[in-house]
């Protein structure tokens, strides 16, 4: 297996493309393309050759640029099996346990939906580097646009078992608004509190926030702590039942 080199592009308001590289290969995956023109762009500056797409899910802030990457550049796109009526121009579909080799790194694949219904996240485990468009975000989770709070807990439940190492590659750059909701949630959290005041440093010098690291996010991120007594306990849940809470905290976070 080869280890991926990624680099982030800015795009649209708020959203993050991944340009993945395999070192050993060349081999060059773009991850969720909103729109085409800047990944183009980017990717002939840096010498890569795209020869893969990788969607999480269907929405066209991660599809857009689909069609037009593949006119450009002949690549194979790969995505959900279970929305592949709603990927444009996919070629390859999979699912949960499957393994998808790009060049020479390979992909384990979690069907994680709850945002929508089809939604899956991409773990390279070589790079510690996992692609979850947007079922997880820097302190923050997708809406259940598609899925119940049981369902998106069980999602989450499979990325929490992951290495505290991992960098958590997320869509959007969404981090300092969900701090000032972890903050109203769970306002006993020492570690949270630095967090909220590191991203205030980081957007106020135009830095992203993303990506994160797993261990960062299972320490301060509500929505992976649903299963925390200490949390329960600041929502008035102390004893209830980890989806519960997470349907709590989803609820205060859709009203927020």
């Amino acid at each position: 297996m080869s280890r991926l080199e990624v680099h982030q592009i800015p795009v649209l308001n708020d959203n993050y493309v991944y340009l993945a590289r395999c070192r050993a290969t060349g081999a060059t995956g773009v991850v969720d393309p909103a729109v085409a023109e800047p990944v183009l762009a980017e990717a002939e500056r840096l010498g890569w050759r795209i020869t893969h797409i990788l969607n999480t899910h269907h929405h066209g802030d991660h599809t857009g640029g689909n069609l037009e990457i593949k006119q450009a550049t002949g690549c194979t796109i790969v995505g959900p099996k279970a929305d592949r009526d709603r990927i444009p121009g996919i070629d390859v579909e999979v699912d949960e346990g499957d393994r998808y080799t790009m060049g020479e790194a390979e992909a384990e694949v979690f069907f994680v939906p709850g945002h929508t219904r089809g939604h899956i996240a991409y773990w390279f485990a070589e790079s510690d580097a996992l692609f979850c468009g947007d079922t997880l975000f820097a302190l923050g989770c997708g809406r259940l646009f598609e899925g119940a709070p049981a369902q998106m807990w069980d999602s989450l439940s499979k990325l929490k078992r992951l290495p505290k190492t991992a960098k958590v590659y997320c869509a959007h750059e969404y981090t300092q608004a969900n701090a000032r909701f972890a903050l109203s949630v769970d306002a006993a959290n020492d570690r949270l509190k630095a967090r909220a005041e590191e991203i205030d440093r980081l957007r106020a010098a135009g830095t992203p926030t993303v990506p994160s690291t797993l261990g960062e996010e299972l320490a301060t991120n509500p929505f992976l702590r649903a299963d925390a007594p200490d949390l329960a306990a600041q929502l008035g849940l102390s004893g209830a039942d980890p989806v519960e809470v997470f349907a709590e905290v989803r609820g205060r976070k859709d009203r927020f």
